[in-house]
């Protein structure tokens, strides 16, 4: 199957804390950051998804936003560093390529963020993802 999702980050469950609706899942990403997705409970159970599971980590280039720095005191869950490899900026929006450990990331943000951050290739970034954003796929 081919996706339109850019961002497709290979990982390992680690663990599953399933809800009444929702499973919090718990991902070792191959480059050895953590990673966390709310999904709904049953299609954590439909993917069969537990301790061990290799998964893919989905998010749309559109859900990911990005920092200058770690934020504390923020409910997003997930914040992955890396360093910025590609950016491209057009009339309204930038493209952001981003390498982190293990793959690379790419994120859709305003021209405008990218001009108030100083955004620039070869500068550091934290991208930051909503776990509510992180869709899971297996093989």
């Amino acid at each position: 199957m081919t996706l339109s999702i850019r961002n497709q980050l290979p990982g390992t469950v680690t663990a599953v804390h399933p809800g009444e609706a929702m499973a919090i899942v718990e991902v070792r990403l191959d480059g050895g950051q953590d990673l966390t997705a709310a999904i709904t409970r049953d299609a954590a159970e439909d993917l069969a998804l537990a301790p061990g599971t290799p998964v893919r980590a989905l998010v749309k280039s559109t859900e990911v936003s990005l920092a200058t720095h770690h934020v504390a005191g923020l409910s997003i869950r997930n914040q992955l560093p890396g360093a910025i490899t590609r950016l491209t900026t057009g009339a309204v929006m930038a493209t952001v390529r981003i390498a982190v450990p293990g793959g690379e990331l790419t994120a859709a943000v305003t021209k405008e963020a990218a001009a108030d951050l100083g955004l620039f290739v070869g500068s550091d970034v934290v991208a930051l993802v909503k776990a509510t954003e992180v869709a899971l796929a297996t093989a």
